[in-house]
């Protein structure tokens, strides 16, 4: 492994076969983290690299969640919808199946859950909510996750992006933000991960909201991201 970390425990991200969620198990195996990745299907497994454990389950499928976050000590959760109806709707996904997800971790002993959202989550109004009103039900899950996180000795760590883009992790420098006064920007899906890698062993991470966009198109390289955690409350 390229990097080193003290959380030995095991992290089961949600999403693992999606664009954002591939760079979490990346990010997880970078830090030598152990990484369980939750899809759907075995075929939908694909090669996550040495050592990574393979859950099947649905978000539509409680036991099944609870099953694969057993043993684990946190979830990292990087779906999102992908059509207007049916099991990968906005309301099925973002909404439901995050609250399940949520429900089946803090059941199976789960302690920290980090989730990837969006920017303006809180606007009804913005033109993304066109889409089978995808961030009104991502507030809503937001909702029931910091409710149910931010007990019994459980945290979490939401970080809201701006529009995602492909690229490396630590090429930008960051901008954050609290209470969702940001309309528009883009953060690299690698950067997003990373974020919520941190997360899992930064104090200042927990029991956390905030929006991050990149501040400019030309790189900047970062040693860490850490600083992002320096001035949130």
């Amino acid at each position: 492994m390229e990097g080193s970390s003290q959380y030995r425990d095991v992290v089961l991200v949600a999403g693992a076969s999606g664009r954002t969620g591939k760079w979490v198990v990346s990010r997880l195996r970078h830090y030598g983290v152990p990484v369980r990745a939750l899809v759907r299907s075995r075929e939908r497994a694909g090669d996550f690299g040495e050592g990574v454990e393979i859950a099947v389950g649905s978000l539509q499928d409680r036991r099944s969640l609870e099953k694969a976050a057993g043993g684990c000590g946190a979830v990292i959760c990087a779906v999102g919808s992908s059509a207007l109806f049916g099991d990968s709707s906005p309301s099925e996904v973002d909404r439901d199946g995050v609250i399940r997800l949520a429900d089946a971790a803090a059941a199976a002993g789960v302690r920290h859950f980090g989730l990837v959202s969006s920017l303006a989550v809180t606007r009804w109004y913005h033109p993304l909510n066109l889409f089978g009103g995808v961030l009104s039900m991502k507030f809503a899950a937001e909702e029931h996750l910091r409710a149910l996180f931010s007990r019994d000795g459980r945290s979490y760590t939401i970080v809201r992006p701006g529009g995602l883009k492909e690229g490396e992790p630590l090429r930008h420098r960051l901008v954050v933000g609290q209470g969702d006064h940001m309309w528009s920007g883009w953060t690299c899906r690698s950067d997003v991960a990373e974020l919520l890698v941190l997360s899992l062993w930064n104090p200042k991470a927990r029991n956390r909201t905030f929006e991050v966009v990149s501040l400019k198109e030309e790189e900047e390289p970062q040693e860490s991201l850490a600083y992002c955690y320096d001035g949130l409350s």
